[in-house]
């Protein structure tokens, strides 16, 4: 009975653990790494790339074909022995074995395998693109639960404040220092408070589902994050010249890679339209051999009657006849020969070259060159494209980091003078030199301006990390 409730504590102990577990930023990006859709989808792009690469290998190994056939015949059928008719009842069985090789195709074998090893390596881009973007909307919504925790947290620390206010203001008021109005400003200013901190709450609950559902776990009520140790790392990438960062992204980012496979694929694609128009020289090699159990016949000696005499022709002036005497056969029934040595006996082999040289497909071979090459000018443009948004990308991302950071110091100055403010305030008001509405708006606009520090901060560091992202830094590294 004991053993039994030390293990149930134990399991309820583990239970307890994964239910208060709480998700880091690092955690949250490798569980969505792991499990979310798009991603496993962009992984079998690569293993289908894969595929098509084993059978661009394929192309070069000869081609091997085996076939053999059993059947039985009753009644007047063909003997594949002798090819001629006969209705009997025999059983016959056939063999082949065929091989062929294509010696020259116009380098499309080459060109295809070509074409698979870049397919791969942009099926591997897009993953890693895919990577990006899903560690991105990872780490924006971590950041937003962040956010809404933070001013969570200012709102009932606030509100804590205004009640210690009201239990003061109220003893001044039953003293007679202070008016009755002071003590229900105060009282509507707490009630205004709580309902922010209710809808604090719900944001809070709202970030997390909503984070939840990205990472696809389900168990929204127990699902939490770690929202301590989240400060503003700076790498020195903030303290890059745009240009630096811009080339930096034109050299790693999988845009500017997708967009040069892209350009790769279809210049092997134009040369593959060009390689119809070459001869195509192929090799074979075939073998067959061939059963049947029906009987056969043979000529042998009457032994009755071992010679027969006719007449071959006349003596022309006389006109006598002239005879010879020939051995006398007779059709016998023999047995049919073993299988074994009718395979050996009836097998065939055939081999040579066959060219096929193309001169007329009603223009389809033209038309695909042509559509090639259109193609591929249309994957140029879409590079060139892809090169400019990027550098459009990068510079916007680069001046929304820097007006963020600005943002961010602007808001540390304005808290900075909004707590003196706030702190004057109070001393007026305990001393009964500022009424509570005063007080009140003093309070407010501190309180707005702590919300408003956590905002630029963590949109500060979104957009830093995407600017670190730019400059090559992979999403798992990013520091916080």
């Amino acid at each position: 009975m004991k053993k039994s409730i030390i293990i149930l504590l134990l399991l309820v102990g583990v239970i307890g653990q994964a239910q208060n577990k709480k998700w880091t930023l690092k955690e949250c990006v490798q569980y969505a790494l792991e499990n979310n859709i798009s991603v496993k989808q962009s992984e079998l792009d690569v293993e289908q790339a894969e595929v098509d690469k084993l059978t661009a290998m394929g192309n070069f190994v000869p081609s091997l074909n085996v076939s053999s056939g059993v059947s039985e015949n009753t009644g007047l059928s063909f003997n594949p022995l002798t090819n001629n008719a006969q209705t009997t009842t025999f059983l016959s069985a056939s063999g082949n074995i065929n091989v062929g090789y294509t010696i020259f195709d116009g380098l499309r074998n080459i060109r295809r395998l070509q074409r698979a090893d870049i397919s791969r390596l942009s099926s591997q881009y897009r993953l890693d693109k895919m990577k990006d973007d899903i560690s991105l909307f990872v780490a924006n919504g971590y950041l937003t639960v962040l956010l809404n925790k933070a001013n969570l947290e200012v709102l009932i620390s606030q509100n804590e404040v205004t009640q210690e206010q009201i239990k003061q203001t109220k003893e001044l008021v039953d003293a007679g220092s202070l008016p009755r109005g002071d003590l229900l400003e105060i009282e509507a200013t707490n009630a205004s408070e709580k309902q922010q901190i209710i809808n604090a709450e719900n944001n809070v609950r709202i970030s997390l589902i909503s984070l939840a559902q990205l990472l696809l776990i389900k168990d929204y009520e127990n699902f939490d994050i770690e929202d301590e140790g989240y400060n503003i790392v700076d790498d020195g990438v903030s303290g890059r010249d745009v240009s630096e960062i811009i080339a930096a992204a034109k050299e790693n980012r999988s845009e500017i890679k997708i967009a040069e496979e892209d350009v790769a694929l279809a210049e092997i694609d134009l040369k593959i339209a060009k390689g119809v128009n070459w001869p195509t020289i192929s090799a074979f090699f075939g073998y067959n051999t061939r059963y049947a159990d029906s009987p056969g016949f043979s000529q042998v000696i009457d032994p009755d009657n071992p010679t027969v005499t006719q007449q071959i022709g006349t003596v022309e002036d006389t006109g006598q006849s002239v005879v010879a005497t020939f051995p006398n056969t007779i059709p016998v029934e023999v047995p049919a020969d073993p299988f074994i040595d009718q395979l050996y006996l009836n097998d065939g082999i055939g081999y040579g070259l066959q060219i096929n040289i193309p001169i007329l497909n009603g223009f389809s071979t033209k038309a695909n060159v042509q559509r090639s090459r259109v193609s591929l000018e249309r994957a140029k443009f879409q590079l060139e494209q892809a090169e400019l948004d990027l550098e459009s990308t990068v510079y916007q991302a680069y001046v929304d980091a820097k007006g963020s950071l600005k943002s961010y110091e602007a808001a540390q100055s304005a808290l900075e003078s909004q707590e003196l403010a706030y702190e004057y305030a109070k001393e007026r008001y305990d001393v009964g030199l500022t009424n509570a509405f005063d007080f009140s708006q003093s309070k407010l606009r501190y309180d707005n301006a702590k919300i408003e520090l956590n905002r630029t901060k963590y949109d500060y560091i979104f957009k830093l990390k995407v600017l670190e992202l730019y400059f090559g830094i992979p999403a798992t590294e990013l520091k916080f």
